[in-house]
């Protein structure tokens, strides 16, 4: 689907980064540019520390700390040619997760950028809301990697399963207008059950059905782990984006994620874009 909004979430490290990296995104799709910029208060510590008057005062300068910057995000904004909006939370008793979730609901992408991605606390917030509470696609870009929303090269990891459907169809517009589309799996097994007969012909069929340039690739891991394997792909093909699914639960707050979806939000040194 086109994106007509993109939620922004950025944290208190790198904020400049993140904001430039988000605007250049909204800017190549003509998207409207919905800031959220968060701030998690320090863990109280003691059986009544959050109301002892020390407490109180950092949470005063934190709060005009933020205020400070939302005004400072606005006026940058201000100066670009994009719609957009900038909000706050000031997360205090439980994680941001359920504020991003509420906001990323009206939103077409999330995106979080490097100071997110390096941040991993708030990188589960926004996996927790982004992902799982509003089944949005979430676009994770690690430092030094290089954003688009307009890839010529995209390898889509594939195998079988429904988050690997969804995201393959959040990412069907890019997908169309790139020139070329890897539909790439790892040891697929070759069975009805599992991803059929003939690995990848059934993504290949639906693909090229909406005009998408595919090429089906098939990797022996070799030993080595899926993500390894995956990331060392993408570098051979020159991809610029890793579309693929993620997978776990968001039912506690601290976040269960798959084997590869976790290992590749640790390790990936270009952008991808996960749904669940």
């Amino acid at each position: 689907m086109p994106y007509k909004t993109i939620l922004n979430v950025l944290g208190e490290d790198r904020a400049d980064e993140d904001l430039q990296v988000a605007t250049k995104l909204a800017g190549e799709v003509g998207a409207h540019l919905s800031t959220l910029f968060v701030t998690m208060a320090p863990v109280p510590t003691g059986r009544y520390q959050t109301l002892s008057p020390s407490w109180l005062e950092v949470r005063e300068r934190n709060l005009e700390k933020l205020s400070e910057r939302v005004t400072k995000f606005r006026e940058r904004l201000a100066t670009t040619e994009l719609s957009f909006d900038v909000d706050s939370v000031y997360a205090e008793v439980a994680g941001p997760a359920y504020d991003i979730g509420e906001r990323a609901i009206y939103a077409d992408l999330v995106v979080a950028g490097p100071g997110v991605f390096a941040n991993d606390d708030l990188k589960s917030q926004v996996v927790s809301g982004g992902l799982f509470q509003a089944g949005r696609p979430v676009l994770f870009v690690p430092r030094d990697a290089n954003a688009t929303l307009k890839p010529m090269t995209i390898l889509l990891a594939w195998d079988s399963r429904p988050s690997a459907a969804h995201a393959a169809r959040e990412a069907l517009e890019m997908m169309k207008m790139a020139q070329s589309v890897h539909v790439t799996m790892v040891d697929p097994v070759a069975a009805s059950r599992v991803s059929g007969d003939e690995p990848g012909a059934d993504i290949a069929t639906y693909l090229a059905r909406h005009g998408v340039n595919i090429s089906v690739e098939t990797l022996p891991s070799s030993g080595r782990f899926v993500t390894e394997t995956l990331l060392r792909h993408a570098v051979d093909i020159n991809a610029e984006l890793i579309v693929m699914g993620a997978y776990g639960h968001s039912k506690l707050l601290e976040l269960i994620l798959g084997g590869v979806t976790k290992s590749m939000l640790k390790e990936a040194n270009l952008p991808i874009l996960m749904a669940h």
